[in-house]
């Protein structure tokens, strides 16, 4: 049973099976996206980027908590395709999560229609492709999940919502890029940083990417790094960014001048237009704990009243190399524990004091490693080898030979090794993992479809 060619029996299996897992009392909405190449300058030279719709960075998949998304996909590209949704957690069906384990990919000059739930959840989310390093040339783009009107936000509704994407940026192409990664090259260190998909270069006759506000008023930035390997800090000149959710939880509200975020990671902020407006501001992201770009994504914050362009030296960063500041800012974030999210009840409410831990993993990155005469990142000595049919079909049709239920809850003294190794979980249990990063740069993890709690 594999993907490639009877890609349509694939297809029509899932989504009947999509179907059937679905509520009929929510409402249904209906999306066509065809996802191709285009032509932009992201950092001043003509590439070929990955856009949807005709738009890079893609558009906004606008939804209210518990609505029924039917998403049709076309793949334009020369190559197969699949998108997944970052964050959305496909509670107790995850055929249509959009990745390997799961989805066949769809084929150049193919379709497929991804339907979902949005059960029980709200926030700030960003889909991208999932495969063939194709997110380092684009196709990603952010996904709202509003709060139902029954139930109440924790702050004051703002008047208006930016969404932003902070990404390290090549002009390499993706499949240059892939061809580095799996050869002795590795990947290299990026050529710049862009916001929105515009760099600090002219475009359009504008110097920066603009972002037009009105004075005195407030706006929910949601600020996501769609990049590939870099973290970035973000930060508003003279204005201050108000934490009030991350990627699905209120968090307790606090002001902060910038903030680390790392690869994947998605922040809400409030920020109130308090200047006086007489020049525009600029907005910064900037590369953490990598000397060797020097380079800042820069945009511009525009009050309507704005009489010259920003001026002055860009905000300060952080020292480069604190990790401390890093670490430090990431233990001041709190979770709202009396506000309510997707439910009426308290988002604290749940009895973390009697969780019975059922099984506990240390997982441990090296430094990547030929392998089988390719250059491979490991956990556990263990390289993921993706097979040819997805793990779910697998294990529907009780198919052998697939995958092992054998991947080590320790690293096991033995040379690493490519296999198709998958944790045998304990359904309904609570897992511990410990992550330990052997390698010489920041490694962001990515439980998908699984929320979690950070314990130490």
């Amino acid at each position: 049973m594999q993907c490639f060619p009877p890609h349509l029996w694939c297809t029509s299996l899932v989504v009947f099976l999509s179907v059937t897992g679905t509520l009929a009392a929510d409402p249904y909405v209906f999306f066509d996206w065809t996802v191709s190449y285009l032509s932009a300058s992201p950092l001043g030279t003509r590439q070929q980027v990955i856009g949807i719709n005709g738009q890079f960075p893609g558009p906004i998949l606008n939804v209210t908590t518990n609505w029924n998304v039917v998403m049709n996909v076309k793949n334009n590209l020369d190559e197969p395709l699949l998108l997944t949704w970052n964050g959305i957690q496909h509670r107790k069906n995850s055929w249509q999560d959009g990745v390997l384990g799961t989805n066949c990919p769809i084929p150049s000059g193919w379709n497929w229609t991804y339907e979902f739930q949005v059960k029980d959840q709200i926030g700030s989310f960003f889909y991208f492709p999932s495969t063939n390093f194709q997110r380092a040339s684009g196709g990603y783009g952010g996904i709202i999940v509003n709060n139902r009107a029954i139930i109440p936000v924790p702050f004051a509704l703002p008047d208006g919502d930016v969404t932003l994407f902070i990404s390290d940026w090549y002009t390499k192409s993706h499949k240059k890029l892939r061809k580095d990664v799996e050869s002795k090259n590795g990947l290299r260190p990026p050529d710049g940083i862009v916001i929105n998909g515009f760099g600090p270069f002219a475009s359009n006759g504008s110097p920066f990417g603009t972002i037009n506000v009105e004075p005195g008023r407030t706006y929910r930035f949601r600020v996501h790094n769609s990049g590939i390997a870099t973290s970035l800090n973000f930060r508003i000149q003279n204005h201050n960014l108000l934490l009030v959710e991350t990627e699905g939880s209120y968090t307790i509200q606090q002001n902060y001048t910038n903030m680390d975020i790392h690869v994947g990671q998605s922040f809400s902020f409030l920020v109130t237009m308090d200047q006086s407006g007489s020049n525009d501001y600029y907005i910064v992201a900037s590369p953490r704990f990598a000397t060797s770009v020097k380079a800042s994504g820069v945009a511009v914050l525009r009050y309507s009243n704005s009489q010259g362009s920003a001026s002055g030296p860009l905000p300060d960063p952080p020292i480069e190399l604190d990790t401390f500041f890093s670490m430090n800012q990431a233990r001041s974030l709190r979770l709202n524990l009396s506000s309510g999210a997707a439910r009426p009840n308290p988002q604290g409410s749940f009895k973390y004091g009697q969780i019975t831990v059922t099984d506990v993993y240390v997982i441990v990155n090296r430094p990547p490693e030929m392998i089988e005469g390719r250059l491979r990142a490991t956990l556990n000595g263990i390289s993921y080898l993706p097979p040819s049919t997805p793990l779910k079909l697998a294990q529907q049709y009780n198919i052998s030979g697939v995958y092992k239920l054998d991947f080590p809850k320790r690293p096991m003294n033995r040379h690493p090794r490519v296999d198709t190794s998958v944790i045998n979980g304990t359904f309904k249990g609570f897992v511990e993992i410990i992550f330990q990063n052997s390698d010489t740069t920041v490694k962001s993890y990515h439980l998908d479809g699984y929320a979690f709690f950070v314990v130490g």
